[in-house]
């Protein structure tokens, strides 16, 4: 089985209803996609919680090191990190008990995706968090 993302329409809900958007490789460089989207879902209004081990604040917020320093529920967690680190992102993920995996767009692993779903998470993987808000808002 290959991966399945949940529907427009169920993206739409998914960030419809998110507050907290955890971004896991968000770059402090402006010129690196990472920062480009998490300002505009940052713009948007949502509270993005840069999770980078090399920086102490990127967009005026504190980064933590890793998921598991973020105090209280995140909504989604968004990965900007090469495909073959999906599913060490995963394993933490599943630690913090976070809503919504996402990784970016050109990230995907069958294995992290197996991974969540069998844990009855909800996973996206391959779309970019700010083309889908703009498309579903």
């Amino acid at each position: 089985m290959a991966i399945e993302n949940p529907s427009r329409e169920e993206i739409g809900k998914i960030l419809k209803k998110a507050k907290r958007i955890a971004v896991v490789g968000l770059s402090d460089n402006p010129q690196r996609t990472s920062y480009m989207v998490s300002r505009a879902m940052q713009a948007a209004g949502y509270e993005i919680i840069p999770v980078n081990p090399t920086a102490d604040e990127i967009l005026g917020v504190k980064a933590v090191k890793t998921l598991k320093e973020i105090e209280g529920h995140v909504d989604i967690v968004n990965v900007f990190r090469r495909s073959e680190y999906l599913m060490g992102v995963a394993k933490e993920f599943a630690e913090i008990d976070a809503d919504v995996y996402w990784a970016q767009l050109g990230l995907e692993d069958e294995e992290a995706y197996h991974y969540l779903k069998e844990k009855g998470y909800t996973v996206i993987m391959d779309r970019c968090i700010k083309v889908e808000h703009a498309i579903t808002k």
